[in-house]
């Protein structure tokens, strides 16, 4: 097999552009990387299920079923004497679209795909919605997977020659890590341990060559269907979700530990957050960058700091390393609570894959040391802005 440095590049020179089926794959290979930074300690080859990736795929179409203006994402063809759909998983996803929409009371956004697939990846979220929207989206998401093999086995020249055929993960676990929450049954794509290394390095290239090249593939499309112009694509790979899933259990949770007497600590003033003072439920990491509503990333922190200066930046790093203490604390006031414990742990397992747990879960400095480390690699990965 050729250099993991040149194997992104690979894949895009013998896609023969007919779907964007192999531009999805690279980019959410990225974000898998890019979610689950701690992975790379383990330098082994990485278990990623066919099911998260198609998760993030949902995210990236989402956009393109909008029901008021669907884009094709690859040529329409006659199979079987059938005009075809240019994405297979097409009405899966668009009927999902549509139920997610009647339930919320409507979504328009392209980056509503990815606080969806946020949301329904936390079980407690998961369990409070309706069976047949959850039952349309286990359809969507096992189309994609099925979808998704062709782009892994035609990733280079012939066959499997980029990627291993994905097998069944109780077939892989002697050799492997995997990422979190990924159960015996699950059919794993194989990340060599270099490859996820250049893919962690690269992070920034991968995604903006990602969304160029769509951008080209899609104009291109259209032209010959519905036009579209180069800029609406890029809006709609592009797009950011803003808060308006409302966070109204974690807040009541948080009620509750005010009103027993209890007191948090903004992280980036230190102010002393008790009953009757004013707060926000902040995102460590902003919507803006990645809609991750887990325990984990929300604390209660002052209001004024979080609109007016945090806003939609990271810390920078000794702004983060000052917030350690905080940090810690807040999380051990969720300890206090049976029930925001049980979801930060949840939501910590999920999230993190080198946590070890005691018999009472693992401890708020563990939890800290992992936050701290992932909003790092992503705003070195990224470039973001940051505030001081």
């Amino acid at each position: 097999m050729e250099p993991s440095s040149q194997v992104i590049s690979t894949i895009l020179r013998h896609d023969s552009k007919v779907t964007s089926y192999k531009i999805a794959l690279l980019r959410a290979i990225n974000d898998v990387v890019l979610s689950f930074p701690d992975l790379g300690s383990y330098r082994q080859d990485v278990a990623v299920p066919l099911r998260l990736l198609a998760e993030y795929w949902v995210a990236y179409y989402w956009g393109f079923v909008a029901s008021d203006q669907a884009i094709a994402q690859g040529q329409r063809a006659q199979r079987d004497g059938r005009l075809r759909n240019d994405m297979e998983f097409r009405p899966a996803l668009t009927e999902f679209r549509r139920q997610w929409e009647e339930h919320t009371g409507g979504l328009s956004q392209a980056a509503d795909g990815f606080l969806v697939i946020h949301e329904l990846r936390i079980p407690r979220k998961r369990s409070t919605y309706p069976t047949a929207l959850l039952a349309a989206y286990q359809k969507t998401l096992t189309t994609i997977a099925k979808t998704i093999r062709m782009p892994i086995q035609y990733a280079g020249p012939g066959n499997w020659t980029i990627f291993e055929k994905p097998v069944a993960y109780r077939d892989l676990s002697d050799r492997v890590v995997a990422v979190p929450g990924t159960e015996a049954q699950d059919v794993c794509l194989v990340i060599s341990a270099d490859l996820w290394q250049t893919f962690q390095a690269m992070s920034l290239w991968v995604e903006a060559l990602c969304i160029h090249e769509w951008c080209l593939f899609t104009e291109r499309v259209s032209q010959s269907q519905q036009p579209v112009s180069r800029g609406e694509i890029y809006n709609l790979l592009t797009d950011r979700p803003d808060n308006r899933r409302p966070l109204t259990w974690e807040n009541n949770q948080i009620e509750i530990l005010l009103l027993e007497g209890q007191e948090f600590r903004c992280p980036w003033t230190a102010k002393r957050i008790v009953t009757g003072v004013a707060y926000d439920l902040d995102h460590l990491l902003p919507l803006s960058v990645y809609p991750i509503n887990e325990l984990w990333n929300l604390v209660p922190a002052d209001p004024s700091f979080n609109r007016h200066v945090k806003r939609d930046r990271l810390p920078s790093a000794e702004k983060l390393f000052a917030a350690r203490t905080a940090l810690e604390w807040d999380y051990e006031r969720y300890e206090l609570s049976a029930t925001l414990s049980q979801a930060l742990q949840e939501d910590v397992r999920l999230r993190f894959a080198s946590v070890r747990s005691s018999g009472r879960g693992v401890a708020a400095g563990v939890i800290v040391d992992r936050v701290v480390d992932l909003i790092e690699q992503i705003g070195r990965s990224r470039n973001l802005a940051r505030f001081g």
